[in-house]
């Protein structure tokens, strides 16, 4: 079964690690080197991988758990995976208190990380069938979430969405948007 990932971290190798970890076949996965906008790019996705800390020095999670928050009000069905160098349990249990779906402690092993962001996944597409979404009601959602995080900018809302703008145009019309 084939996931959607977005995996979120300030630091580009931690993000062709991971993205290289989950890349695997039919799996489509982006990236993002900060949590700006991460409403918008996790549209539609089955789970979200998020580094807790994106600020130098900064140790305390609290970016991460900003993130976490924007995102469960975006999509309260999305399942979060945050992953910090920095953590200890408290950390791990206040993630998990905010609505986190795993915690991943850096460096991983790939099998943990595969598994966790696997059930992840699993855990979205059962929230988001129990909540009775088509795949036309969550790209509908998406669209809007992307337009609304780019100010209304067509160019800006397609490239959030991974799409041109031709096409962006072609679903805003079959959604009457």
């Amino acid at each position: 079964m084939a996931f959607a990932f977005l995996i979120v971290d300030d630091d580009p190798d931690v993000l062709k690690a991971a993205t290289m970890a989950l890349a695997g076949p039919g799996a489509e996965v982006i990236v993002a080197g900060s949590p700006d906008g991460i409403e918008a790019l996790a549209a539609g996705r089955d789970a979200v991988l998020l580094d807790m800390n994106f600020a130098l020095g900064a140790r305390s999670g609290e970016e991460g758990m900003d993130g976490l928050a924007r995102l469960k009000v975006a999509d309260p069905e999305l399942a979060v995976v945050l992953m910090t160098t920095f953590g200890g349990v408290g950390l791990a249990v206040a993630a998990l208190k905010c609505g986190a779906e795993d915690f991943i402690l850096k460096p991983w092993r790939n099998d943990a990380l595969e598994a966790a962001m696997a059930k992840a996944g699993q855990a979205t597409r059962a929230r988001r069938a129990e909540a009775g979404f088509t795949l036309d009601e969550i790209e509908r959602r998406a669209i809007i979430r992307a337009l609304s995080a780019s100010g209304g900018n067509m160019t800006r809302a397609a490239s959030l969405l991974g799409l041109t703008r031709p096409a962006l145009y072609r679903r805003l019309e079959r959604h009457g948007l």
